[in-house]
């Protein structure tokens, strides 16, 4: 697991090293980006109903169940898992795109008090890697779905100290990110810091920010469509003083723990029996917090699997039901040569995602709006979650086992000698040699602006 020393005995955020914090608050929010990402889409939405309902009454059938009574048992089960396949992939996608957003406030933050954010180069390179500086530490990994998967979710977003006394050294010690991110707000309480009010911002009202998209909607069983995230449970925000700092800063910890006492049993498990869905982030109260989704899809998955091993059949995995084999925690350089061009062009858009987004930090006015609408937001985002789609069309086997290629989200090592866009461009066409499917990409890729890239040091 990789560490990233931002402190060497610190314990507390000072005015010395608050701008070190906030980039250590950054970096934490990138680090789950990917394992959101990863389990996301090893998640088949919309997994095959018959192929469900047949088999479980095959099953049934063989155990002396009459035909009419294992069909209807069967049809409602099925629905279940397509439910509940549907709206999982709706909650965890929902909670990465304000995974986005809390990096844009941290970096906002930080651009108001500390100068500007770095946010290239900053995804984790080592797997199975972990939150800087969280005590207990623990694993995080890019893992498909899961109740061990869910759970390590569960401790990311905890809305308290991890029921396990083991304390390891760290950069600067947090026992949740909640916590880490108080004691940011009480240095920013407890001193006269001074605002940069002139370096450009990412701004509410520009249209930067969707909390919702085509993949954080479900349909429950009756078909009515669900967006996960409501649209007054937090936006970008200018960070001019002390009063919109600490706003911004606890827009993250209501979004993503919750109020605190409704985490883990003191053995460190959830009681799906006290699960509150009164946890909410907004004032509306239609969205739960990031540990509250976690915790029902946790608890549902344990509901379903509890009415599949009732029906007398044998213990049933309802995963295999729509998870798709992926690897645990690939990397381009381990896969296949047909497969490895389409990783590195997937890993280079990746990455140039947050070049834009860096460089947003740098630019204002019109530039900084055709870098975001043209490139992040519009272009950006579309060809990403096409690659990632695509990707996973492409199989290999390791051994005895065929698993489907999964986007690997590390971070490309750019250039300096010529523009990151052109590199992608080549990147492009290289996997287009590899796998033509993705050829309808090209225009898309020749239509993002031409941003540079910043050296911030090897990556």
């Amino acid at each position: 697991m990789s560490q990233n020393l931002f402190f060497s005995k610190d314990s507390e955020v000072t005015p010395a090293n608050l701008g070190e914090a906030i980039q250590q608050a950054i970096e934490i929010e990138i680090a789950t980006i990917p394992v959101y990402l990863y389990t996301y889409y090893s998640i088949n939405r919309v997994p095959d109903q018959d192929t469900i309902s047949g088999s479980l009454v095959q099953e049934l059938v063989k155990k002396g169940v009459p035909v009419k009574e294992a069909s209807e048992k069967a049809l409602k089960l099925s629905a279940e898992i397509m439910v509940y396949a549907n709206k999982a992939g709706a909650l965890i996608m929902s909670v990465a795109i304000e995974e986005m957003l809390h990096m844009a406030l941290s970096s906002n933050v930080k651009q108001a008090l500390a100068g500007m954010p770095e946010l290239v180069g900053k995804s984790p390179s080592v797997w199975p890697a972990c939150l800087p500086g969280h005590e207990p530490e623990f694993p995080i990994n890019r893992d498909k779905f899961s109740l061990d998967q869910l759970m390590t979710f569960l401790k990311i977003e905890s809305p308290d100290p991890l029921p396990d006394p083991k304390l390891l050294a760290a950069p600067l010690p947090y026992k949740t990110i909640g916590l880490f991110y108080l004691m940011i707000i009480e240095c920013i309480q407890n001193n006269e810091l001074s605002y940069n009010t002139h370096s450009p911002q990412l701004l509410p009202n520009n249209g930067y920010y969707a909390q919702n998209n085509i993949d954080t909607v479900y349909y429950d069983k009756d078909h009515k469509p669900h967006f996960t995230n409501a649209p007054d449970s937090g936006d970008l925000l200018y960070v001019r003083d002390r009063d919109s700092a600490i706003h911004a800063l606890h827009c993250i910890i209501e979004q993503g723990e919750g109020f605190q006492g409704q985490g883990f049993t003191p053995d460190g498990g959830v009681d799906c029996g006290i699960v509150l869905p009164a946890d909410y982030d907004d004032f509306d109260k239609k969205e739960l917090s990031h540990f509250e989704k976690f915790a029902q899809i946790y608890c549902h998955y344990k509901t379903l699997e509890d009415k599949f091993n009732g029906l007398g059949i044998g213990k049933i995995d309802i995963s295999k039901y729509f998870v798709v084999n992926v690897p645990l925690n690939p990397s381009t350089a381990h896969y296949p040569d047909h497969i490895r061009p389409v990783s590195d062009f997937l890993n280079g858009v990746y990455t140039y995602l947050f070049v834009m987004v860096e460089n947003c930090y740098r630019q204002a006015g019109n530039t900084q709006y055709e870098i975001f609408m043209f490139g992040v937001h519009k272009s950006m985002i579309f060809i990403l979650n096409s690659v990632c789609g695509d990707i996973m069309k492409l199989t290999y086997k390791h051994g005895e086992q065929v698993y489907y290629a999964a986007p690997t989200f590390e971070d490309y090592p750019f250039g300096l000698l010529s523009s990151p866009k052109s590199q992608l461009i080549d990147l492009y066409t290289a996997a287009v040699a590899a796998y033509p499917a993705i050829s309808y990409l090209g225009q898309r890729v020749q239509d993002l602006p031409d941003v540079p890239l910043q050296n911030h040091g090897e990556f």
